[in-house]
């Protein structure tokens, strides 16, 4: 049996994440304000609404209404497996959630010339992205490379230890990591880019979710 992935999402909307981790070669736990489960082997931190900006000590500056039962979960669930040194990867939401749990603060609403690359229609958008020479997503996919997207937020001052390994035309974050910690946050969402999900105009993404579970059998 392969490593079991503690999945963090909306309720019927994790079916992508827990399918690209059984083609990976682990096992999904997935639930909505899933409790804190260190029987398991990662935490996945799922794409989805916005963050409550007070957990970042800021007004309301286009945010969407926050889900605040999830807000608390996914604090609590990442706090957990943090302390307990075990592997996080997060997706759109789940890469700020990561940002802000560790101090980070967001932009709440990305201006009309850099969003018309990112999202808010009615489908991914694709556009390139610049990777941090030695990051693991450089190691990957080189230098440059085309990313999904599907979002008006993104990470801006970074939370303590995380380190930006990617970036968007637009300058902000597209990628973090945590140097010494087994974690890794990405805005685009690799589920819609890998395996049943595989696109010919962007990277394979299931390069990402084998890493994941590398780290998760450790």
């Amino acid at each position: 049996m392969g490593p079991k992935i503690l999945i963090s999402g909306d309720e019927g909307k994790t079916f992508r994440y827990e399918e690209a981790v059984r083609q990976s070669g682990g096992v999904p736990a997935a639930g909505y304000c899933p409790a804190p489960d260190l029987s398991c082997d990662g935490l996945l931190l799922c794409g989805g609404g916005d963050l409550d900006c007070s957990l970042f000590a800021r007004e309301n500056l286009g945010s969407d209404p926050p889900d605040l039962l999830r807000d608390k979960a996914e604090m609590e669930l990442f706090h957990a497996f943090f302390e307990a040194g075990k592997p996080i990867l997060g997706v759109c939401r789940g890469m700020q959630l990561i940002n802000v749990a560790l101090g980070g603060d967001l932009i709440q609403d990305l201006p009309p010339h850099i969003r018309v690359f990112h999202g808010r229609t009615d489908h991914d958008l694709v556009h390139p992205i610049r990777n941090l020479e030695g990051s693991l997503l450089y190691e990957l996919y080189g230098s440059v490379c085309p990313v999904n997207s599907f979002h008006h937020q993104a990470v801006s001052r970074l939370g303590a230890g995380l380190r930006a390994i990617s970036w968007a035309e637009g300058g902000f974050p597209e990628a973090v990591d945590c140097p010494g910690r087994p974690i890794l946050g990405v805005q685009f969402h690799p589920e819609r880019m890998s395996f049943a999900h595989l696109r010919p105009d962007t990277i394979d993404a299931a390069a990402i979710f084998s890493h994941f579970l590398t780290l998760c059998r450790h």
